[in-house]
């Protein structure tokens, strides 16, 4: 009730039914961001691997990757396109001021979704029908066009971080805005390679987590080595690297918000020698409970001296800032954040040992075992990022410029309470589909694999190595489309 109280109190009723909404969409959808950034990526490593090497075991990884990359782009589509109705139907007070200063982000990742299609397009039809030379170039600008989708989204948040770029007439309306200044905001740089990075270190450990899975079940085939090797040595290469990334963002925020700073580490009032809490809950009046409480630490890591002074959030009126439950969720969630990351980089450097002084894979299911939960953690971690981001910047959903009560619609809660129940019905629906679909791709390539180890001719859509000459139908058999005579049988091998 407490919670309740604190967040609701002098708030437009709409409001938070249109967060909760919007809440429940984003994390909804990023969890799809991950495989739609890196997957190309990945996929395209394996490729390179299978041609470099005549490896067919890679060229069939790489295949079957890239229409699981197709799927999961088809529902991004559905999630991310209601993502972009309820900017403007649930903020128009955002975008009807703002609209014309960061808008052009939104509009960088529009033309980022097409082509991607499109090249998500020729990629999956080339196989077969490609060589296999020009069928690779044709998707090297994958991962650029789903990096540039993520440039677009990034800049548009990093902008409500730290807006700049325009100027306030009289009545407060921004004027003269220069859209460089707009997209290359302090925060973005920080925001956007961090980002990018977590969505490489997610996909690389979400696709070697289903192959951990088969290894502890005793799937000890190339295949399974492979496919859980390329993914996890490139997430496993990153995973130091963002946890320098994620502490150059949190030093960016020190300067840039310091007030979202002292939300995320419960920073009550301004001081020299502040204590670092792992956990712990604050309370309106400025106590802290709970948690584990480090001497001066939090002064050490924002400015590498137990001097240095850390702004508090008594340093700005009560309105101004997150309150204390906002401030609490913000630091859980980015001591959770934190706390998964160090546990990744310890398996990575488990992985790194065994690889680099014992030239082979850990031999220990434990290993293994991490593994295969190391996805899920790195979406944990992601959505943690973007609740530390988000709920940190309370109450402004324009960085010192707008409130989120002031762009909030005007249409009835009741209406945005029906609504949010709708979504949520609908996106049980789309993701219950998508598992189901992944679920039967994995039975049909697992039943293929089988017939094909008992010497068996396989049939459509796993008939042939994904290059190279094409199986002819027995004569007098129907060809695969239908038709009344012999002819080559289409190679839908993933």
């Amino acid at each position: 009730m407490h919670t309740t109280v604190t967040l609701l109190t002098g708030a437009p009723a709409q409001l938070l039914p249109a967060r909760e909404l919007m809440a429940f969409t984003l994390a909804s959808h990023i969890i799809l961001v991950p495989l739609g950034v890196a997957l190309p990526l990945i996929t395209l490593v394996m490729h390179y691997r299978g041609l470099r090497r005549n490896d067919p075991v890679a060229l069939l990884l790489a295949r079957r990757w890239s229409a699981v990359m197709a799927v999961q782009f088809a529902v991004g589509v559905v999630t991310g396109t209601v993502l972009s109705f309820e900017f403007g139907l649930l903020w128009p007070g955002l975008m009807g001021k703002w609209g014309g200063v960061f808008g052009i982000g939104f509009g960088v990742e529009a033309w980022a979704f097409f082509l991607e299609a499109v090249l998500i397009a020729i990629y999956l039809y080339g196989w077969r029908r490609l060589k296999p030379r020009t069928h690779f170039l044709l998707g090297l600008p994958l991962p650029a066009a789903a990096l540039l989708g993520a440039f677009g989204i990034l800049a548009a948040n990093a902008w409500m971080n730290t807006p700049q770029g325009f100027t306030l007439d009289a009545d407060g309306k921004p004027v003269d805005v220069h859209i460089w200044s707009a997209i290359f905001t302090p925060m973005f740089g920080p925001q956007y390679w961090h980002f990018v990075v977590a969505m490489l270190i997610t996909a690389g450990y979400t696709v070697a987590g289903v192959y951990a899975v088969g290894w502890l079940r005793g799937r000890r085939d190339r295949y399974h080595r492979l496919g859980f090797t390329v993914p996890f040595t490139l997430a496993a290469v990153f995973t130091p690297v963002q946890f320098l990334l994620g502490d150059s963002i949190a030093r960016s925020v020190f300067h840039k918000q310091p007030v979202k700073f002292a939300a995320t580490e419960l920073v009550w009032r301004t001081d020299t020698h502040v204590p670092e809490y792992i956990f712990g809950r604050l309370h309106p009046d400025g106590s802290i409970s709970g948690g584990i409480k480090i001497p001066q630490f939090d002064s050490l890591l924002a400015g590498f001296t137990p001097g240095t002074k850390v702004t508090g959030l008594t340093s700005v009126p009560a309105d101004d800032r997150p309150t204390a439950t906002q401030a609490t969720i913000a630091h859980w969630a980015f001591d959770t954040m934190v706390v998964i990351g160090s546990l990744l980089i310890l398996l990575a450097l488990w992985y790194g040992w065994c690889r680099l002084r014992q030239h082979r894979l850990p031999a220990s299911p434990w290993f293994f075992r991490g593994a295969a939960c190391a996805g899920v953690a790195s979406v944990v971690a992601v959505e943690c990022g973007w609740i530390t981001a988000e709920v940190g910047r309370q109450p402004w959903i324009v960085y010192r410029h707008m409130r989120i009560a002031e762009a909030v619609t005007a249409t009835r809660s009741t209406s945005l309470w029906i609504m949010l129940g709708l979504v949520v019905v609908v996106y049980v629906f789309i993701f219950g589909s998508l598992l189901a679909v992944l679920l039967k791709m994995r039975t049909n390539w697992r039943l293929d694999d089988a017939r094909r180890a008992a010497g068996e001719r396989t049939g459509e859509p796993e008939a042939d190595t994904p290059y190279g000459p094409r199986a002819r139908v027995p004569a007098g058999d129907p060809p695969p489309g239908g038709g009344t005579g012999p002819g080559p049988a289409e190679d839908g091998r993933p």
